[in-house]
């Protein structure tokens, strides 16, 4: 019988140099709350029952934060990239047979409804890999979905790398993934760092899969509130106001 219970790799190794303050990036408070919060909060209402926390920069200070909540963490010692913060699981990844969502802890306005139709997805039909995508009228800065003249999933292209055609695409990749987890192992053993950063990139996962004939799809069913992110002050008061806009308990 296949499994499908349901596992979340939480992204939270970053620093928050641009926030202006020495705190790791998710401990940073968004309506009075560190904002790695509001992400395990959405991932439990979506029926994830087990959660891995990639942690890093001030790494005590998340784990202290989060001894309450029932979450794994795995140690991203070098930041050598979100691949190879994924792959810090591996340990974890190995047990697991059903799903796993990939998202970064700097996402407070992740929305659980979304996650529950990338799941139902999933459940479905077992894909490799399921991308939720969102339409964005101005998506200058941010990875394009490049699909066939049959709407076929083919790739993400970032902005610097886009032609002036594939930068009209409105379809964006906002880094929330759900694969399944013995293809995601597979990924992660394929992926190289031959790139200018030398880093191993997540996004190159789903390419990866592609090429060897998997089932990878990209649904753009993430809704407008999640393009936003925070990665300074002026940022995190545009999500702030979101939040209230939508009803978020804000604790000031």
């Amino acid at each position: 019988m296949t499994d499908r219970s349901r596992m979340a790799v939480v992204l939270a190794a970053g620093m928050g140099t641009r926030m202006k303050s020495d705190l790791p990036k998710v401990l940073f408070p968004v309506c009075g709350r560190p904002m790695v919060h509001f992400v395990l909060d959405a991932l439990q209402r979506a029926g994830v029952t087990r959660t891995i926390v990639v942690v890093g920069y001030r790494s005590d200070l998340v784990r202290a934060e989060l001894a309450d909540r029932s979450v794994e963490f795995a140690e991203q010692t070098e930041r050598l990239g979100t691949g190879h913060a994924v792959k810090m699981c591996e340990p974890q990844l190995a047990s697991h047979h059903g799903p796993v969502v990939v998202l970064a802890g700097d996402s407070p306005l992740v929305q659980d409804a979304s996650l529950s139709v990338l799941f139902a997805e999933f459940d479905r039909d077992l894909p490799a890999c399921l991308l939720g995508t969102l339409k964005k009228d101005n998506p200058a800065g941010l990875g394009r979905i490049v699909r066939s003249a049959s709407g076929a999933f083919q790739g993400i292209v970032e902005e610097k790398d886009a032609t002036e055609e594939q930068r009209l695409i409105q379809e964006v990749n906002m880094s929330t993934y759900v694969f399944d987890a013995r293809e995601l192992r597979r990924a992660l053993g394929l992926l190289r760092n031959d790139n200018r950063q030398r880093e191993y990139y997540l996004t190159d996962c789903p390419g990866i899969l592609l090429r060897e004939g998997k089932d990878v799809r990209a649904l753009p069913v993430l809704r407008p509130c999640e393009s936003l992110s925070i990665n300074t002050l002026e940022e995190l008061a545009g999500v702030e106001a979101e939040m209230k806009r939508l009803g978020y308990l804000c604790e000031h």
